[in-house]
C-alpha cells in the first residue's frame, strides 16, 4: 500500500520504471519526511504528505477531545484521563500508575510521582479536574470488580487501564474532536508544557511541574513560545526616536 502510495506522485510515463524503491527510503519518508533518491531520481515527500507530524496539541484542541471523549460509552472515564494527562503534564505510566491514595480531593491536590528519574511533586487540583475525579468514581463503582483495585483508572473487566488501552481511547478522541494531527498520549504532556509557556510561566516552574532534572528539556517549550514575541512589532524604534529627537533639537 505504501509503494502505491508513493506510485502515485511519479509521472505517469515513470511509474513502473520507478516503483521499486528500498525499505530505508519507505521509512524515511514515512517518519521524516525527507529527499531521497530512486533509481537515479530524487524526491522529496514532506512529513505533512502522509501524515502531519506535530509533536504536541493545543489547549483548544485538547478540549476538543475532552468534550468529544464524553460523548462514548466510558465518557466520565474518558474525559477524566484526558483532562488529567494534560493538567498535570504526565507519561501515560505516571497517568496508568494513579492511586486514589495519591488524591486529595478535600484539600485539592494530587502526588505526581514521575518517572526517568524525574522530579515527583504535589501538584494543586483544580476545581473541574476535582469534579471529573468524583464524576469518573460514581460510575466507576458500578463496574466489576471495581471495589478490588484502588488505581483510578480501570477497566470495565475491572483491570488496571492498559497502556494500549489508554493509546486507543486517545486516540480515538482525536480523531473525534477531528485534529489535525494523530493524536497519542505524550503529546499531552508537551501540551502542557507548551500552554504553560503560552501563559508565560517561568521557565524553571515549568521545569519543576513536569519534573524535569535538567532544565534543556524544558527549554523546548519556552523557546517556541509565540507569546513571548507578542507586541514586539507594537514598540517604537528607539534609535529612530533618538534620530527624530535629535532633529528636532538641530531645528529648534
Amino acid at each position: 500500500d505504501a509503494l502505491n502510495y508513493i506510485t502515485n506522485f511519479y509521472p505517469p510515463a515513470a511509474e513502473k520504471q520507478r516503483a521499486p524503491c528500498t525499505v530505508l527510503a519507505l521509512q524515511n519518508l514515512f517518519r521524516h519526511g525527507v529527499w531521497f533518491r530512486c533509481d537515479g531520481h530524487s524526491y522529496l515527500f514532506s512529513g505533512a504528505t502522509i501524515v502531519n507530524r506535530r509533536r504536541f496539541l493545543t489547549a483548544k484542541e485538547v478540549q476538543a477531545m475532552m468534550q468529544a471523549a464524553r460523548q462514548g460509552p466510558t465518557g466520565e472515564r474518558d474525559y477524566c484521563l484526558i483532562l488529567l494527562a494534560f493538567r498535570h503534564g504526565m507519561r501515560i505510566s505516571e497517568l496508568l500508575d494513579l492511586h486514589y491514595h495519591d488524591l486529595d480531593l478535600n484539600e485539592g491536590r494530587v502526588n505526581v510521582r514521575r518517572l526517568k528519574n524525574g522530579f515527583s511533586t504535589i501538584h494543586p487540583l483544580r476545581f473541574d479536574e476535582r469534579e471529573a475525579i468524583e464524576r469518573w468514581s460514581l460510575v466507576r463503582a458500578g463496574w466489576k470488580a471495581a471495589d478490588k483495585t484502588d488505581a483510578l483508572f480501570i477497566s470495565r473487566r475491572g483491570t488496571a487501564l492498559s497502556r494500549q488501552q489508554a493509546y486507543r481511547i486517545i486516540r480515538s478522541a482525536g480523531e473525534n474532536a477531528g485534529t489535525v494531527t494523530h493524536t497519542h498520549p505524550h503529546m499531552l504532556r508537551h501540551a502542557c508544557g507548551y500552554e504553560l509557556a503560552e501563559r508565560g510561566t517561568d521557565t524553571r516552574l515549568i521545569q519543576d511541574y513536569l519534573g524535569h532534572r535538567n532544565i534543556r528539556h524544558t527549554v523546548r517549550y519556552t523557546a517556541s513560545n509565540a507569546a513571548r514575541f507578542a507586541g514586539i512589532w507594537e514598540r517604537n524604534n528607539l534609535l529612530e526616536e533618538k534620530d527624530q529627537k535629535t532633529k528636532n533639537e538641530i531645528t529648534d
